[in-house]
């Protein structure tokens, strides 16, 4: 099964392109579940989430919705004193409630293929318990068939990603180690990856069919070894991550879905 989703749903700017200007946003998330099955949260990443915020995501989405978690900051980017505990516990409701996909857990460009940091993927897979936690990579010295391997071996999933073609960021390979299949597609904005003066500028692009047209033998390719595969679009500003999924859902059928 392929699922689409976006990464993250809580954007002021998607009001008018996604949401009604008259839709409360205490129902933008129930709004937006109406759509897709699947959302990508990134607020996870910033802080731990109250009990009530994670009840809230529980009940206003379908049995069948799935959310995908951004690891926190202190457990990727940090990596001092990694509260693992804390972030375990935090997600544990929505685990137990059969609505957690994974854990995404994206490391920044600056976290080489070292000793130490292979070691520190190791203390992530243990820390993290039983969760199911998948890994992007920033850097592309980390492609390689032995990383894969070890990811296997650690039972942890590989994030395949779409982004600019700029040197050092990561190919866009189809490559499933855990049962999760997961992709995200950044979009290729080259000119403002590097320089930008707010972060939303980055993922600022607008996909041509011809460059999703790519992902679709890919995501076949995953789907015959993972089961669900996850696809998150994270070109969200003004709400083209959810034009994107429409093309590519259209694709998908298209081909065969």
């Amino acid at each position: 099964m392929i699922r689409l989703g976006t990464s993250g749903f809580s954007y002021d700017d998607w009001i008018g392109p996604v949401y009604p200007a008259d839709l409360p946003r205490r129902s933008w998330l129930g709004y937006y579940a109406q759509q897709f099955d699947t959302l990508e949260l990134n607020v996870t990443y910033y802080r731990l989430p109250a009990s009530k915020t994670v009840d809230g995501w529980i009940a206003h989405t379908p049995d069948n919705f799935l959310f995908s978690v951004k690891a926190h900051g202190g457990l990727t980017h940090e990596r001092l004193d990694p509260d693992f505990a804390g972030f375990v516990q935090a997600v544990d409701p929505l685990a137990q409630s059969g609505k957690l996909a994974c854990v995404l857990a994206q490391f920044p460009h600056g976290f080489h293929p070292t000793s130490a940091n292979q070691e520190y993927l190791a203390q992530l897979r243990l820390g993290l318990a039983e969760l199911p936690v998948v890994v992007e990579f920033r850097d592309r010295a980390w492609v390689s068939e032995a990383t894969f391997a070890m990811l296997r071996q650690l039972g942890l999933g590989y994030c395949c990603v779409d982004e600019p073609d700029l040197p050092g960021l990561m190919p866009p390979l189809a490559v499933a180690t855990s049962r999760l299949g997961y992709v995200r597609l950044h979009g290729r904005n080259a000119a403002r990856w590097w320089e930008h003066a707010q972060a939303f500028e980055r993922y600022d692009y607008t996909y041509r069919r011809q460059e999703l047209e790519q992902w679709i033998p890919r995501l076949r390719a995953l789907e015959e070894h993972s089961d669900p595969v996850l696809v998150y679009a994270n070109n969200h500003y003004r709400g083209q991550s959810v034009d994107a999924l429409r093309q590519l859902s259209l694709l998908l059928a298209e081909s065969g879905a």
